[in-house]
């Protein structure tokens, strides 16, 4: 495997599809919400929203499908579907051991997921003993991000929050807007694209392309 063209100091993850696996969960919400009027929620969809705030998401579901609701309360309805849906997430193939390998070498790590902090409690219920090796996480809902993905606010904040600059970074995402947001920043990205993610060629990218994180070790980020 390539390694990075530079040496990272610092690893940045995206969480929804990188670190665990809810996005197969949103499909399930999502399609149960939109079936009730006939329609069908799908990749071609999905590729557009995956990565972006929930608020941005909702918005262009509701124009895609032409839903007889709000986007406001298509969030309302997914949201009561999360409870019970989201505390099912298990561990993307290989990200457990990886952040482990990282943490057993004193990698500093982040977190930067558009999720709101109450639903990254949500999703991580069963999983606190190794999320608790991020030193820094930092949620979509955190009032000095202004602008959310593609935009690069949320990667320059967790690259402060880490103490160094954005360069010494290396992010790790799934979606086309997250990556286009750690490019933004001036980070490094590794890019972990869904298989059925249409318009693959939106994440081509990255520094590096990995089917999963199980083929990723720390010595291809150069750590």
């Amino acid at each position: 495997m390539s390694r990075l063209p530079r040496r990272a100091t610092r690893v940045v993850f995206d969480m929804d599809g990188v670190l665990l696996d809810t996005e197969r969960l949103y499909t399930v919400a999502t399609q149960q919400i939109v079936g009730r009027f006939g329609k069908v929620y799908d990749w071609s969809l999905k590729s557009h929203m995956i990565g972006r705030p929930a608020l941005d998401s909702a918005r262009f579901l509701v124009s895609s499908l032409d839903l007889p609701i709000s986007p406001e309360a298509y969030l309302a309805e997914r949201g009561a579907l999360f409870e019970s849906l989201m505390p099912t997430a298990d561990a993307m193939p290989g990200a457990r051991e990886l952040v482990e390998a990282l943490a057993a070498r004193g990698v500093p790590m982040a977190v930067a997921t558009s999720s709101a902090r109450p639903l990254f409690h949500l999703k991580t219920r069963r999983h606190g003993d190794w999320f608790a090796r991020f030193a820094v996480v930092v949620t979509g809902d955190d009032p000095r991000i202004a602008r959310g993905k593609p935009a690069p606010d949320i990667y320059l904040l967790a690259a402060r929050e880490l103490g160094v600059d954005p360069a010494d970074c290396v992010a790790v995402e799934d979606a086309p807007a997250g990556v286009a947001a750690a490019h933004a920043a001036g980070m490094q990205v590794v890019a972990v694209p869904d298989p059925e993610l249409q318009g693959r060629e939106r994440v081509a990218r990255a520094e590096l392309v990995v089917p999963s994180l199980a083929e990723l070790a720390p010595a291809d980020l150069g750590l």
